[in-house]
């Protein structure tokens, strides 16, 4: 934490806000202003802020409302957020915290404890919703909560384990830093295909390298899968150099100098369903275990193939 992390204040009240900025830049950090909710999520889109306080009373798009749309959107959802209100009230304290906010501060404040929560929130989200440093996703603590909470909740769920084919030539090619840009147009080929499938929000996380994780309903599960594999194949084909995508492979050569030509990369998604209500995959690790399973029964076939597990009764 410092001066690496950039909050977001957001507070139609044009003097609070500049205040909070000028205690939080006297204690290091980077800052960014919004005095409405539209603003703020087109700040945080661009910017990405490692936190955002947020004033709770605003016209139109209000704080609490904000925090709604942050948790519901996988790019967005592990950021935290601190609420700043007027309202005391135990009730509107809970109503806050149900809607997604970390924290919660009551006007007026001390600013030595508003720089003392913002400090303790990035603390706690840096060890508790570990983001991949690549994509911005959750990474695995959150990833495994997001299953538990939804085995909880009581109804089916799928888990789809998403990996990158013929990844390793890539790297070997054209160097790490290309090999990020797959990885980065994977991360938003999938973010746009989980936010295109609208209602009940799907889950993205990035369990590290070229491996994702996708939590939705059943029913999306088509939809979604299909949406990420021609956008990731679009995005993927213009990452390789003009002759490497013309002729559909690239040259690579062995250890004992034999040239090899893999082709183009493609995705390999397994599949698990949770039934909580048969009891079958509560456990977190048991169905990402699973999917990855499945994953592995995709990668034996060639191009784009997506492999459910055949105890699950969904139809794709």
């Amino acid at each position: 934490m410092g001066e690496s992390d950039v909050i977001l204040v957001v507070d139609d009240d044009v003097d609070i806000a500049r205040f909070i900025e000028v205690n939080l830049n006297l204690e290091g950090f980077g800052t960014l202003l919004a005095h409405d909710g539209a603003t703020a999520l087109a700040l945080i889109q661009e910017h990405q802020p490692a936190l955002a306080v947020v004033d709770w009373m605003m016209p139109q798009l209000d704080g609490l409302e904000l925090t709604r749309r942050l948790r519901a959107d996988p790019m967005t959802a592990s950021m935290p957020v601190i609420l700043l209100t007027a309202r005391g009230q135990t009730a509107d304290k809970v109503i806050g915290l149900q809607a997604g906010a970390d924290d919660y501060l009551v006007k007026p404040f001390d600013t030595l404890e508003l720089v003392a929560r913002v400090r303790s929130t990035l603390r706690r989200n840096q060890e508790n919703r570990e983001v991949s440093p690549l994509t911005g996703l959750p990474g695995n603590t959150r990833i495994l909560r997001e299953i538990s909470d939804r085995a909880r909740a009581g109804s089916d769920f799928a888990v789809s384990h998403v990996d990158i084919d013929r990844f390793k030539p890539v790297n070997d090619v054209y160097g790490f830093a290309r090999g990020d840009e797959f990885i980065i147009a994977l991360a938003r080929a999938l973010h746009r295909a989980v936010v295109e499938v609208g209602l009940p929000p799907a889950f993205l996380g990035h369990i590290g390298g070229d491996d994702f994780l996708v939590v939705c309903s059943p029913e999306q599960l088509k939809e979604l899968t299909t949406k990420a594999i021609l956008e990731f194949q679009a995005a993927s084909d213009a990452l390789y150099d003009p002759v490497d995508a013309e002729r559909g492979y690239i040259e690579i050569a062995s250890r004992t100098g034999e040239v090899q030509q893999p082709n183009l990369v493609t995705l390999s998604i397994g599949v698990a369903i949770g039934t909580p209500e048969s009891g079958r995959f509560t456990d977190p690790r048991e169905i990402i275990a699973i999917a990855t399973e499945m994953k592995k029964v995709a990668k034996k076939h060639n191009g784009n193939y997506v492999a459910v597990d055949r105890r699950s009764a969904v139809e794709l």
